[in-house]
């Protein structure tokens, strides 16, 4: 896996775009072989994202047998530390192609690049903490604005929610950077186009909906028992150390415990309300009845 994950890295790193597709390619096929498995077939497929030669299509793991699978394990350990966390890394390669694209020249690479951002941060939630970092939440709010096309603004709202989702901290970063303004402004713009508007509305449900921590106390235990609270219990001591002290040899302030404390819906019910005056309850209507994401945030 480090091998692979070597070659990514020194392609996603080329500042060429060519390189940096295949890069992109090379962690996906990565990901998809921790997340697909082959039909009643324990070897994996040679290719994952594609159908198996008995035609029938690989199968999906399901989160929770994860915790149980060797490569997740090994993939989750490599994750905790510098040097193979491939989030870190996507980054910079993100925030290139941003520069370097502003004809729109690499938006699909960059519609690609956040879409595997948001699986990384769900197959490993302790990368989140890079988002607690003022540059990167910048780049995020930066890529929501209308110069992007439809495309980016849309994948970025949803990485947003994924890089906010059961994290206090980032959420107080995301306001302390007038994060909230920026999508109620956007969410009040008629000429917004309609796929926009829609993951706004979406992010307005997420963010209305009660807070949590993500990860657990020493005495939590998921359905899995020990072997899941252990895999996200371990996580922050390696990687939040290294961004704790990158956060203060570069000057920016170190997140304090009133950053990163949890607020009730009642207060961000406000904060949404000094923009968007009278909308606020009919959002929190919509969210108790039509039950948006499943009705789990609900």
């Amino acid at each position: 896996m480090e091998s692979l994950l070597s070659l990514a890295f020194d392609n996603l790193s080329s500042y060429d775009g060519v390189k940096i597709r295949k890069g992109l390619k090379q962690v996906e096929g990565l990901l998809a072989q921790i997340c697909l498995s082959g039909p009643n077939n324990k070897k994996a497929p040679a290719a994952p994202t594609e159908p198996s030669r008995d035609g029938e299509s690989p199968q999906r793991k399901v989160l929770a047998d994860l915790g149980g699978d060797p490569a997740f394990r090994e993939f989750f350990k490599l994750q905790d530390g510098f040097e193979w966390n491939i989030a870190q890394r996507l980054l910079p390669t993100l925030d290139w192609l941003v520069a370097r694209g502003g004809d729109g020249q690499y938006d699909l690479l960059v519609v690609n690049a956040l879409d595997l951002i948001q699986g990384v941060l769900l197959l490993h939630p302790p990368s989140k903490v890079l988002f607690s970092r003022s540059m990167h939440m910048n780049l995020l709010l930066d890529l929501i604005e209308p110069v992007n096309c439809p495309a980016v603004q849309c994948a970025t709202i949803i990485t947003l929610v994924v890089a906010l989702l059961d994290s206090p901290q980032n959420t107080r970063v995301f306001e302390r950077l007038d994060g909230l303004l920026t999508i109620t402004s956007l969410f009040k713009d008629n000429e917004m186009p309609r796929e926009v508007r829609f993951k706004l509305t979406e992010f307005l449900y997420f963010y209305l909906t009660p807070e949590t921590p993500s990860i657990p106390k020493a005495d939590g235990r998921g359905n899995n028992g020990a072997a899941q609270g252990g895999l996200l219990q371990r996580s922050p001591s390696k990687l939040a150390k290294v961004f704790g002290r990158s956060n203060q040899m570069d000057g920016r302030e170190r997140p304090t415990s009133e950053s990163s404390s949890t607020l009730s819906v009642e207060a961000k019910k406000q904060y949404v309300d000094r923009y968007l005056p009278g909308v606020v309850d009919q959002l929190l209507k919509d969210l108790d009845t039509y039950k948006p994401f499943g009705g789990i945030l609900s």
